[in-house]
């Protein structure tokens, strides 16, 4: 049986960075799972690489045909953004190990669905400051800067990960990205070859 090896962490925790260089890392066969969001695409991203960029009528359309394996929305400045998983035939672990990168919330909705072995989280840690720091710049990039939306997700992510909610979800291991991601990266990719080889 395939492995879904999901990462997750806070807004700004790097999750982006490690997801694309363990995509690269041809070795490690992992599978690309894309999600899907209704919130507008970003400067430098691609529709069906970071996400599928779509529609409230699409997610509508994927509900009634119970094609969603989980959803979330978030009441944003700019109106609601729903981010979710569909079960669209991407995913198939009799064959293959996917790579998937989402929230805790999405992480145990997918441990539900696929089932607890099939998963394994890849937590990333940043220290608040550091991770501040990081969304302001990457805001700072965009032709037209959502600062307002950048402090609701700072501040939301606070909540949603909780020390309380990270233990429920049984996530024992953290990857810290404090400081070169490179060690990060390298650590993260020495952990996702270990479990293969279990």
């Amino acid at each position: 049986m395939g492995k879904i090896f999901y990462l997750i962490g806070k807004s700004a925790s790097g999750k982006d960075h490690i997801y694309e260089y363990l995509k690269q890392q041809e070795a490690l066969e992992l599978h690309p799972m894309v999600l899907y969001t209704t919130r507008p695409i970003r400067e430098g991203e691609q529709d069906g690489r970071e996400y599928f960029f779509t529609d409230e009528e699409k997610l509508e359309e994927l509900r009634k045909s119970n094609k969603i394996i989980e959803e979330r929305m978030y009441q944003t400045v700019h109106g609601p953004w729903y981010y979710f998983t569909a079960d669209d035939g991407q995913v198939d672990l009799e064959k293959n190990n996917y790579l998937g990168i989402g929230t805790l919330e999405s992480y145990l909705k997918l441990k539900e669905y696929y089932g607890e072995d099939a998963l394994c989280p890849l937590y990333v840690e940043v220290e608040d400051g550091i991770r501040l720091e990081r969304a302001l710049k990457r805001e700072r990039k965009q032709q037209q800067p959502k600062y307002a939306e950048m402090c609701r997700r700072f501040l939301a992510d606070c909540e949603d990960f909780s020390e309380e909610k990270i233990e429920q979800a049984g996530i024992r291991k953290r990857f810290y990205n404090n400081g070169a991601i490179e060690d990060c990266f390298s650590e993260i990719q020495n952990f996702v070859e270990q479990v293969k080889k279990l």
